[in-house]
């Protein structure tokens, strides 16, 4: 299926520092398609802590028939905001925010990208999010952090790709310096969700825990859940986050064609009422799935 992009949408947020800009990826042909929220993660690399990054992921659910939506949040690279803006470094919460903000004006997208207009179909909103984007689409989908609940109703399904895990299992340096990550609390976190982990992702710059840390989403959240962990994936699983990017650094097609499919699968049984899921999750290799109904 042929798709199109138009970037930069801009939507002015009162007393955002900057304006809120999106990327919109779309099949160029259907009506009534789901819409997908991708939060982006930190890295090195400027570019994908933005609305350009995750070509991989955007790319491909566009090709199968979703609406992708890409905001950049406030602790992009790309805007470098002064250390001392309320909510820097991560903004955490504003992050959750931005996503919230898109929802509430899909009119107004669709004004900026007429070729979307009468096209969405807005009772089907999922959202995903890889590393620090997987803890905004957690707290989206229900996560506590601080007590604060930012769930939104809207939206039906999540996939978080080497996700955060609990505050217990954090390094002293993340402890320290993102005092929030202590307090994650996944009690609540009810929304159908897949979590995608790779079983040699140690993340030793962010946890004490090892690779199971990104699991603990699927653990310790109410089911429905499903888990995917990837054989010898790494933080970028395959490299999810861009095309050939240095911060990849167990960089292998085979597996990013692994959570396209699977995530895209997942994606149509949770909006669509499909059975891909199931079909695709109990063949191939290189991967193992876990369910909790």
């Amino acid at each position: 299926m042929t798709v199109f992009t138009v970037s930069p949408v801009v939507l002015e947020i009162p007393e955002r520092p900057v304006d809120l800009q999106l990327k919109v990826s779309a099949p160029t042909e259907g009506s009534g398609l789901p819409i997908i929220l991708l939060s982006h993660g930190q890295g090195h690399s400027n570019h994908l802590s933005s609305l350009n990054g995750y070509a991989p992921l955007a790319n491909h659910w566009a090709e199968q028939g979703f609406v992708v939506l890409q905001p950049t949040h406030l602790s992009s690279r790309t805007l470098d905001l002064p250390a001392d803006t309320p909510g820097a470094p991560m903004f955490w919460q504003e992050r959750a925010e931005d996503m919230a903000h898109i929802i509430d004006r899909l009119d107004e997208i669709e004004k900026a990208v007429p070729q979307l207009q009468n096209r969405l179909d807005r009772t089907k909103i999922a959202v995903a999010g890889h590393s620090m984007g997987g803890h905004t689409a957690s707290l989206l989908l229900g996560m506590k952090t601080e007590g604060i609940s930012l769930k939104e109703p809207r939206i039906k399904a999540g996939v978080l790709l080497g996700t955060t895990g609990r505050g217990d299992g954090l390094t002293e340096f993340v402890a320290t310096n993102y005092p929030f990550m202590l307090s994650a609390d996944f009690t609540d976190m009810t929304t159908p969700a897949l979590v995608v982990a790779g079983d040699k992702d140690g993340s030793e710059h962010l946890t004490v825990n090892g690779p199971e840390w990104h699991t603990d989403p699927f653990h310790l959240s109410p089911a429905p859940k499903d888990l995917l962990v990837l054989e010898g994936g790494e933080h970028g699983l395959g490299g999810v986050s861009g095309y050939d990017v240095a911060e990849t650094t167990d960089e292998s097609p085979e597996r990013v064609a692994v959570v396209q499919q699977l995530t895209t699968a997942y994606l149509r049984s949770q909006l669509l009422g499909t059975a891909d899921w199931q079909q695709q999750a109990s063949v191939g290799v290189g991967f193992r799935v876990d369910s909790r109904p």
